[in-house]
């Protein structure tokens, strides 16, 4: 290889080195900022492909997307003193890229532990405003909103990042006092389902008191209303038998004695103890025997 190659060649790997430095790429996931011997020149760079002078910017990427940070278990004190094991998280993402690299360098580790101990502040003021009912399950809503609206002022202001969401995953009792809060707990619930029973009971007395009553109504004027029924059907018959013995009074009188005959000659017995003049042989007598 004679000299004149030689030359080329290097020219060409110049080339290649300083075309390599002089260009770099931010993805649509990535936020950056370009810095001229440290200091920052433009706070947020583009997504694209751009060029920077070699050996005099820097360009200093940071990933854009939205960051989960699980924090540690911490214990908090209620309003009422009593102590909670809190388990949470914070979804945060870059939103000032500037701020977010003079304030703590684009260190994710340390954005992350300066987050924690942000989010502890916020939970423990909250926390300590409010009874165990509120934080569990009357006010945890208003409780998160608070949470996100003073942490998000503060790490935008702090930091450059936006807060996206902040959540409790678990609330805890404390290991020592978890069994006497279940047992005031059962023992509420005990008091509570005896009251309902009582006013059960109560009830279905009231209940079944009222339909004794109306029983007792129905019944009496069921009664009422029969022996009406009744007394109307007796004066019936008895008008329908007057009339019809007015009509007849022989005929009528020979029918009653004739079902008189029959009542007594069916009973079975064979002895009967009359005197012969009785009315009771009246038609007997007065028959007459058939012509041959």
């Amino acid at each position: 290889m004679n000299a004149k190659s030689l030359y080329a060649l290097i020219a060409v790997l110049v080339v290649v080195l300083v075309g390599s430095k002089s260009l770099y790429i931010v993805k649509e996931t990535e936020r950056a900022v370009q810095l001229r011997f440290g200091e920052i020149v433009n706070p947020d760079v583009a997504p694209g492909l751009h060029v920077k002078i070699p050996f005099v910017h820097t360009v200093r990427v940071f990933d854009a997307r939205v960051q989960t940070l699980d924090a540690r278990p911490q214990s908090f004190l209620t309003l009422e003193k009593k102590r909670l094991i809190v388990d949470s998280f914070v979804k945060w993402r870059i939103a000032d890229p500037a701020k977010y690299y003079t304030s703590i360098s684009g260190d994710m580790f340390r954005a992350s532990e300066r987050l924690s101990n942000n989010i502890e502040e916020k939970l423990r003021n909250q926390f300590g405003e409010r009874t165990v009912t509120e934080v569990v399950s009357g006010e945890r809503e208003e409780v998160m909103d608070a949470v996100i609206r003073d942490l998000s002022r503060q790490a935008d202001e702090q930091f450059g990042i936006e807060i996206i969401d902040v959540r409790v995953k678990r609330i805890d009792l404390p290991t020592e006092v978890s069994s006497s809060v279940y047992d005031r707990m059962r023992t509420e619930r005990q008091r509570l389902a005896r009251e309902l029973r009582a006013r059960g009971r109560e009830l279905a007395e009231g209940i079944r008191a009222d339909a004794d009553r109306q029983r007792t109504v129905i019944l009496a004027e069921a009664y009422r209303e029969s022996e009406e029924v009744r007394g109307e059907g007796d004066a019936e018959a008895a008008r329908v038998y007057a009339e019809a013995y007015q009509r007849d009074p022989e005929f009528f009188a020979f029918n009653r004695s004739l079902q008189a005959y029959r009542d007594t000659f069916s009973g079975g017995g064979d002895v009967m103890l009359l005197k012969p003049d009785s009315d009771f042989f009246r038609y007997l007598d007065d028959a007459q025997p058939p012509l041959d």
